[in-house]
Order: structure tokens, then C-alpha cells, then sequence
């Protein structure tokens, strides 16, 4: 395992999290016309909130940090139950969702009303905390573990498992040469297979069962130029893809039985693109430094609608789809969460990371670096934002009446 990797020109970190556009020359112009097929869009009615959000729990550490603690990853387990937080701190921390939304042991008057807000500390909020050798880009839970298995990518260009009851490293593999680890994700329909993308600019699939540790069964490097890859994602469903975004402003869709050629290529960010999603069988969401979210249809690469208001323009501040109500959550570099209907290229919520009660540092200079929906079927939701300060946010939502 490379411990101390060299510093490469490509890529500048403030707070740790932050990123530069990783100008470098390669960036091809943005592709004329993609714009102008939206000009439907404009004739929309502006974008209203079907859903009452409020703020439920602030989590955070009363004791004053030695080092960040910024939150670079958040990630819901497939039962929706129990929440794994990772980020510049070198631990993975371990909450059940019952433990951040029991009863509020603190009422404030917020924005001029009262509402009822938990304050709580980590430690006494995590229920479990695993200890990592490196800083942690990226957390995935492995499926058909029953929550057991959990992967994550490294700032020393490794990937890792963790059994999460005996908090242990089960797999390891480092085949990135040292260089970041920007993301990891598992397929679904095969969770043994798995996938990092990373600063040397290649994204690799791979199999515990192949070999002794685990050998790469197929690897891609998306540009000639080596352009980062930085966020990767493996089709939930059921369909054979692979998506990747990378710093050369496109994402790129592979089929996983056929890796040499993208099958599809998403051009239209300005920027390096930070997150891929799948928000369902026919469309993905990208994220990038270039203060834009975008839909893309899956079928012919076009897209389908940008979204604006946040600001990013150098930092991963998160990207998570809510696939059962169709809302989007990103943070933002003005230290706020966003909250897009999937309709409107307008955001329909957002919410400011002003310090409160116990958290009342000085956070100047602190973003929103992280989001997570909980995913369930159900016309109430839950939305995770972690900050680059190293706080939690918990915000609830309901559906409102039709009434209303």
C-alpha cells in the first residue's frame, strides 16, 4: 500500500474536500445545441414544493477538533435503517436512523418559529466507529450482506471491505497505483463485482473471488488524456451499465459484458463532472464544478433538463437521488443543501448550515460536502447533509395535503 503518494499538479485540495476543475488543457468545448432543445423548459410553470421540509437533528462534536472532520461521504445501508458517514478523518462512523430521529432533546426557536431540534453529540450518537488507515473518499455498503459488508475508497488509492460487526478489513486490493480513489460502487445483480474509479484516470472492475487478492476483471481508461475518473456507478436497474464521470467534462456509460468502447458519452458540463446517478432505468443525474446538475436520457445521451442555483465550482459537495419521489439533494459551497424537483430546474428547497445552539464556532468558511436520501416507498422522506465542518443535519419532509 503506497502510503505517501506524490502530489500531482492536476489537482488542488482546500479543506481537504475541495477540488479544482483539473484544467489541464483537455477540455473540449461545450457541444452547441444541447441547450437549445430545452426551450420548452422556459415555458414552465415556476417550480413550486409539494413537500414540507423541516430540520430534525443537528449532530456534532462538542469537544473542539484537532484535525477535519469534513464529511465527504454519507450512505444510507439497504434496509434504510442504519447511516455510515466517512470523510478527511480516517473513521468510518456507524448511526441507526432511530438513534438521530429519537426524541428531541432540545426545543429552539428557528427562522422565527418553534420547532422542535435534537442536538447531539458523535460520540454519543454513533453507535459504532471503525478506524481507517487512510482519509476516505467514498463509502458504498456491499449488497446481499445484510449490512454487513462495507466498501470504501481511499486517499492512498486503495479499496477496501470492512466487516462492520467485528470492524476489520476483509478485502483489500491496490491497483491504482497509489493514486485517489475517487469512488466505488457494487453491482447489484452480481454484488461480488465492484468498481473504483480514480486519479489515474482509470476505472477498474473487480472481483474478490478472482485470485488470491481479488484481481481486476476489466479495467477502462475512459480519455486518452487520463483525465480523472471521480465518481463511478453500476446500473440498479437491472440493465448491464456502468457510468463514469470524469474531469474531461463528460460522462461515460459502459456495458459491463463488453468493456472497450463507452456505449454512451453524456457531453454538455463545462466542467469535471463530481457524481453520476442512475435515477431510474431511463435516466441519469450528473453533478459538476461547473454549478450544474443534469438529466440525461440513458437511451440517446440527450438531455433532458439542468438544474441551477447552487453553487460549485471546485468542491464535492454531494449529489443523491430520491428515485421514489423524485427529488434531488446537493450541497453547496455557499454552506446550504439544495433540493430540486426533478421537473423544474429550479430548486424547490433550501436550507442554510448556520451555526445553532451548541455548534457556534466560526464557520466562515464551511460547505455542505455531502447528501443522502433514504430510500423508501413512502409519501414522507429523509434527507442526510454532512457538512465540511464534520456536522450532521437530519431533515424530515411530508408530502403536503391537497389542501395546501
Amino acid at each position: 500500500m503506497v502510503q505517501n503518494p506524490p502530489i500531482y499538479a492536476s489537482i488542488s485540495i482546500s479543506f481537504e474536500w475541495a477540488m479544482n476543475d483539473f484544467s489541464s488543457g483537455f477540455h473540449p468545448p461545450a457541444v452547441p445545441g444541447h441547450e437549445t432543445k430545452l426551450s420548452a423548459e422556459e415555458k414552465q410553470p415556476a417550480a413550486r414544493c409539494e413537500w414540507d421540509f423541516s430540520l430534525a437533528t443537528v449532530v456534532s462534536s462538542t469537544a473542539k477538533a484537532t484535525v477535519s472532520d469534513t464529511l465527504g461521504v454519507i450512505e444510507f445501508d439497504p434496509s434504510n435503517t442504519i447511516l455510515a458517514t466517512g470523510g478527511i478523518a480516517r473513521k468510518i462512523r456507524i448511526y441507526t436512523l432511530n438513534s438521530l430521529l429519537r426524541p428531541q432533546e432540545e426545543t429552539v426557536h428557528f427562522q422565527g418559529e418553534h420547532q422542535s431540534i435534537a442536538f447531539l453529540d458523535h460520540t454519543n450518537a454513533c453507535g459504532n466507529c471503525i478506524f481507517t488507515p487512510a482519509k476516505l473518499s467514498s463509502l458504498r455498503w456491499k449488497p446481499g450482506t445484510g449490512g454487513r459488508i462495507l466498501g470504501s475508497g481511499d486517499y492512498d488509492g486503495v479499496v477496501m471491505e470492512y466487516d462492520v460487526e467485528t470492524k476489520v478489513p476483509i478485502f483489500e486490493r491496490d491497483e491504482h497505483g497509489g493514486r485517489r480513489v475517487w469512488s466505488v460502487d457494487y453491482s447489484h445483480s452480481d454484488p461480488f463485482l465492484g468498481a473504483s474509479g480514480s486519479d489515474d484516470g482509470t476505472m477498474q472492475m473487480w472481483d474478490p473471488r478472482c485470485g488470491e487478492v481479488g484481481g481486476s476483471v476489466a479495467k477502462v481508461q475512459p480519455t486518452k488524456s487520463r483525465s480523472s475518473v471521480c465518481c463511478v456507478e453500476f446500473n440498479p436497474f437491472g440493465d448491464a451499465l456502468i457510468a463514469a464521470g470524469c474531469a474531461d467534462q463528460k460522462a461515460y456509460a459502459y456495458d459491463v459484458r463488453k468493456m472497450v468502447e463507452p456505449v454512451h458519452i453524456f457531453d454538455g458540463h463545462t466542467k469535471t463532472i463530481t457524481y453520476v446517478r442512475f435515477l431510474n432505468a431511463q435516466t441519469l443525474v450528473s453533478a459538476g464544478t461547473d454549478g450544474c446538475l443534469k438529466l440525461w436520457n440513458i437511451v440517446d445521451s440527450r438531455l433532458l433538463r439542468t438544474y441551477k442555483g447552487h453553487v460549485n465550482s471546485r468542491s464535492f459537495v454531494g449529489l443523491s437521488v430520491w428515485r421514489h419521489g423524485g427529488l434531488l439533494g446537493c450541497g453547496s459551497e455557499n454552506n446550504q443543501v439544495f433540493v430540486y424537483d426533478t421537473r423544474w430546474g429550479e430548486p424547490i428547497w433550501v436550507h442554510g448550515f448556520e451555526p445553532m445552539g451548541r455548534d457556534s464556532s466560526d464557520h466562515h468558511h464551511a460547505f455542505v460536502s455531502s447528501v443522502c436520501w433514504r430510500q423508501v416507498n413512502e409519501d414522507q422522506c429523509t434527507l442526510v447533509a454532512g457538512g465540511s465542518n464534520g456536522v450532521l443535519h437530519v431533515f424530515v419532509g411530508k408530502r403536503k395535503s391537497d389542501s395546501e
